[in-house]
């Protein structure tokens, strides 16, 4: 998915300094985006004052929305560069295509990925005839300096592995959790799962000390660590964690999102993730001038054109403001 803000801003983010060593409860409040003509998402990372948990860099959460008389998502061709994109949904589907000739179509809790390497463009719409809900989250990784500028490839899994626990069924969905494994591929210590909690469940969920954490609410009420976390919101935990309690005041569905600090320092503008100006400038140019990114074949519409870049140098910086 594309960040379609035509005020683009640069994030700068990464760095081990700004990670939080110590367990903490810091309820992240989201920026309501407009994605296309008729998606509003509501942005997670990066926030006003975090931008990274792990090597997770970027989250948007959207829906539940009825699109039946709508066209759904409609995200025309457009670039990345040094990061991974995550398709989750919970309802609906959406169809991929990519500059590798990808096409696939992606459904509730089945994991599309794509690495983006070096370069990439992809679109991403909601299939004619679709169903009538569409809800979802939008996700990036950054990409270390060693694997960055890797080829370019797309993953589809549509069966994951699961760790239950009474009134917990947890979806892997990438990287490890409780010493169970995504088939997705991986380039930093991390996790990503989703969880399903029955009304009523009481559950702890093991963790990794070393790991940072966070956990956004797809729908329903629960508690994470005692704290509520409503739908479209999500909580940082910080890091020293062996495990985390959860409790569902309804049927509830969340996202647990950790991994390693990244130490790496990024810059990140647009569909982007670079560690100089120089970089984010060339990408700009052989994204307008058509060269690079490929062509995603098949889309009905024009690519997206890039923002203009700032008057102000795009610098690496810490992982908050």
């Amino acid at each position: 998915m594309s960040n379609l803000d035509r005020q683009a801003v640069p994030a700068v983010c990464g760095g081990r300094g700004f990670v939080v060593a110590e367990p903490v409860r810091e309820l992240l409040s989201p920026r309501r985006v407009q994605l296309g003509e008729s998606t509003e998402v509501r942005r997670l990372l990066p926030n006003l004052g975090r931008r990274m948990v792990g090597a997770w860099c970027f989250v948007d959460h959207y829906g539940p929305d009825d699109i039946a008389d709508e066209p759904g998502m409609q995200v025309p061709p457009h670039p990345h560069m040094g990061l991974q994109t995550v398709s989750w949904l919970h309802d609906g589907e959406v169809l991929h295509r990519d500059s590798t000739g990808s096409l696939q179509t992606i459904r509730a809790r089945e994991l599309g990925l794509m690495t983006s390497g070096r370069a990439i463009s992809h679109s991403e719409e909601s299939p004619r005839p679709h169903a009538r809900l569409l809800h979802g989250a939008q996700l990036w990784v950054a990409l270390p300096d060693a694997h960055r500028h890797t080829e370019p490839h797309f993953e589809y899994h549509p069966d994951l592995p699961v760790v239950t626990a009474p009134g917990l069924t947890a979806t892997v969905v990438l990287g490890t959790l409780d010493g169970t494994a995504s088939p997705g591929t991986t380039y930093t210590p991390l996790t990503g799962a989703d969880l399903t909690l029955t009304h009523g469940a009481d559950v702890r969920l093991p963790l990794d000390a070393d790991f940072e954490y966070a956990v956004l609410s797809m729908s329903g009420e629960a508690r994470v660590d005692g704290v509520p976390v409503l739908p479209g919101s999500m909580l940082y935990l910080g890091c020293g964690r062996t495990e985390l309690p959860l409790r569902a005041e309804t049927d509830a569905g969340l996202m647990l999102l950790g991994g390693e600090p990244f130490e790496e320092e990024l810059i990140m503008f647009w569909n982007w993730i670079g560690r100089t100006q120089q970089e984010i400038e060339q990408a700009r140019r052989d994204w307008m001038e058509g060269t690079r990114f490929g062509e995603v074949k098949g889309y009905d519409g024009d690519p997206l054109p890039a923002p203009g870049l700032p008057r102000t140098p795009l610098k690496p910086r810490g992982r908050v403001r």
